[in-house]
């Protein structure tokens, strides 16, 4: 048996945020592979089916990005899975949109959602690292992340769910760690829209950056009002 976690925020307001794109890759696998119906339970979303003959409980937190953990660690106590069969898909802004990684333990990288999960079960679980690009200033990466995929984006991230979804037997196997490698080459080959959405990142990284930078000036107006 093994734990699929997708990473996010719930509520609609988050839904088609960066930020939310575990929860969209774990939604993925469970409507193409004809997964048990969605049910509220361990603090989160739960579902379950077979991939390659092996079962696979697929979680989406409910507490908020911060607190993931507490609904992992209810899931793998009640389950006895081990932390090495828990596989987290979330996103990551040090990669660029359409980059994907198989990594198997390590640190958090100042991933709430990652830092939350290490403190209730230890870091010996695999990530899936779905990239999503980064705004080009640390200070605007809460409110990148926590905006939407532009329409451009959009159909990478699309077209990159898919593939997620289509090669997610494969994480079943011993020699998974190639995963992210195979389904990157994928998404390259596939994508014609490359440059186009460099493009178009750079440009809502921008925005992002202004907005913040507007938000920080008009907070110090207010002082003075």
């Amino acid at each position: 048996m093994m734990l699929f976690v997708g990473l996010g925020n719930p509520g609609s307001q988050y839904e088609k945020n960066r930020h939310n794109v575990g929860f969209m890759a774990v939604s993925r696998i469970v409507e193409n592979h004809n997964f048990s119906p969605w049910k509220n339970k361990f603090q989160g979303s739960i579902s379950n089916g077979l991939l390659r003959n092996q079962k696979i409980i697929i979680l989406k937190p409910n507490t908020f990005m911060n607190l993931s953990g507490q609904s992992v660690g209810e899931v793998i106590r009640f389950y006895k899975i081990p932390s090495s069969k828990v596989i987290v898909f979330h996103d990551e802004i040090d990669f660029p949109l359409g980059k994907l990684k198989f990594k198997s333990g390590g640190g958090h990288a100042g991933h709430n959602g990652l830092r939350s999960i290490s403190e209730h079960i230890g870091s010996d679980y695999i990530r899936i690292r779905i990239g999503v690009g980064h705004p080009g200033n640390k200070n605007a990466v809460a409110n990148y992340v926590l905006g939407d995929f532009s329409k451009v984006e959009q159909e990478t991230i699309t077209q990159i769910l898919e593939v997620i979804s289509t090669e997610a037997p494969d994480l079943t196997l011993e020699n998974a760690t190639d995963f992210g490698k195979s389904i990157s080459e994928k998404i390259q080959k596939n994508t014609s829209k490359d440059k186009v959405i460099k493009k178009e990142t750079v440009e809502n990284s921008k925005r992002v950056v202004e907005d913040t930078k507007r938000s920080s000036l008009q907070k110090l107006l207010d002082r003075f009002k």
